[in-house]
């Protein structure tokens, strides 16, 4: 037998080594203050997708420097558990919230099966491969308790701009638009899909004025696809959207 061609490294793992260092230090400012206005927008973009309960077991995967570990703490929760595979973003994140673990998420994912009522894949899947968003998804469903939620925020391939995320970032594999996410999900056993914008909302006088303005912004670029198409497609514009599934709460027969 010939022997097997040594595996080419995935070029990934030489960006996740020092992705705090070469994205989030230069790009981002780290402090709760940076963490906090990130957060506060998601108060109204997550209405009615959030656990009603403060000690819902609530695991952010790929947690980056813990932004959204900290909206979680600031709203009441007590259960908060963050996951990333870079070192340098867990130290980051143990400054912000002190429960994070070094791990690969869908790892991590697979070995915690029925343990988590959200999951949550704030920038993550986009840095997927189409077989490893495949098996994210399986391992998310099976590591949430029966009537768990995910909420994924990703790149908008219905946006205009989203040229602008999809390639914003050397590590990005893919950009889905709500249909494609919705039909992967309902492959992996998930169901209830929500898909949302992710533009501005009235946080603030100004926020309020950008919002009124996206708002005639996105009527047009729905005019144009009625115009060329005869639909006006998801109505879900913004270069990144939200998306929120549920993993059934008892397993339906097979038809």
């Amino acid at each position: 037998m010939s022997a097997q061609p040594p595996q080419t490294p995935d070029y990934r793992q030489r960006f996740w080594e020092r992705y705090a260092t070469a994205v989030h230090r230069q790009r981002e400012p780290v402090s709760l203050e940076a963490a906090d206005a990130f957060g506060r927008p998601f108060d109204i973009r997550l209405r009615g997708w959030l656990p009603e309960r403060p000690d819902a077991a609530i695991v952010d995967v790929a947690c980056g420097y813990g932004r959204f570990l900290r909206f979680f703490t600031k709203r009441g929760y007590t259960n908060v558990l963050g996951v990333d595979i870079s070192a340098e973003e867990v130290e980051l994140a143990r400054t912000i919230h002190p429960d994070v673990v070094c791990a690969d998420a869908i790892e991590f994912l697979e070995a915690h099966p029925s343990q988590f009522d959200l999951i949550t894949a704030i920038d993550v899947v986009e840095h997927m491969r189409k077989d490893e968003l495949l098996r994210f998804l399986d391992a998310s469903r099976q590591a949430l308790r029966p009537g768990g939620r995910i909420i994924i925020h990703t790149p908008n391939a219905d946006s205009p701009w989203v040229t602008t995320i999809r390639y914003g970032d050397f590590t990005h594999e893919l950009a889905l638009n709500p249909n494609a996410l919705g039909t992967v999900m309902e492959l992996c056993g998930f169901e209830r899909f929500e898909a949302r914008e992710g533009g501005p909302v009235a946080s603030s006088v100004l926020s309020a004025v950008r919002m009124v303005l996206w708002q005639v912004l996105r009527l047009k670029a729905m005019l144009f696809n009625l115009i060329e198409t005869g639909s006006t497609g998801s109505r879900v514009l913004t270069r990144v959207f939200l998306a929120s599934a549920v993993r059934p709460v008892a397993n339906r027969p097979k038809e």
